[in-house]
Order: C-alpha cells, then sequence, then structure tokens
C-alpha cells in the first residue's frame, strides 16, 4: 500500500474542493494523458531536492527508501508530479515533502486527505 501526493506550481487554491478539482485536471492532463512533457524547471528542483534525505528507489540497494517508484523524476510532467510512497513512512515522509515544496512556492495535495498540506 502506498501513500500518494501531489505537488504543482501556480496559485493556491482558496479551498480544499478547489484544490481537488485543479489536481483531478492536472492528473489527468500530465499523468493519464498521452502527451509527454518535460518537467518544469521548478519541478525538476523540487524532483532534485527530495531524495537528498532518502534515496531515490531506483539507488537504494538495502531496500530502505521510501519512494515507492522510481526514479523519481519519471512521475513529473510539465508543472507537476505525482509520487508514492511506503505507507509505513508516510507520516514523516509527506510532512518533509509537503514542507520542501511550500518552502520552494509549490502547492502540495494529499491524495488521501483530500486536502492542500501546509
Amino acid at each position: 500500500m502506498s501513500y500518494d501526493l501531489a505537488v504543482r506550481e501556480g496559485e493556491r487554491p482558496a479551498d480544499d474542493k478547489t484544490a481537488g478539482q485543479v489536481f483531478s485536471n492536472l492528473y489527468d492532463r500530465y499523468i493519464d494523458g498521452e502527451a509527454e512533457e518535460s518537467a518544469s524547471e521548478r519541478i525538476t528542483a523540487y524532483v532534485t531536492a527530495l531524495p537528498q534525505r532518502w534515496s531515490d528507489i531506483t539507488e537504494d540497494e538495502e531496500d530502505t527508501s521510501l519512494w515507492s517508484s522510481g526514479p523519481l523524476t519519471d512521475e513529473a510532467s510539465g508543472p507537476f508530479i505525482y509520487f508514492a510512497m511506503r505507507w509505513s513512512m508516510a507520516e514523516d515522509a509527506s510532512a518533509y515533502a509537503a514542507a520542501l515544496a511550500n518552502s520552494m512556492g509549490l502547492i502540495c495535495f494529499d491524495v488521501q486527505q483530500d486536502q492542500l498540506r501546509p
């Protein structure tokens, strides 16, 4: 089982309902859509920073990475990244990922809770 987050560029929505709609639209376009788009500069910087605390699963020989898939760069497209982490490590990891996003001026959406992360 995994715990999923989405991080994106853009303005912070006024409420969780709007954030959920924006998430769905971006997911449909960038993850489910057929068009492949390189990750934006800001999302690339975010993706590069994520594994500085926990290694990318593709570089983890001891199976201790919290990321459920990799490389993380493959999860990003345009101004959006949708990624999963191990459920057992999700509390610390999602807090870290959300705080990192916030520090970089990005918006984090918690898919399980259907809400914005501070």
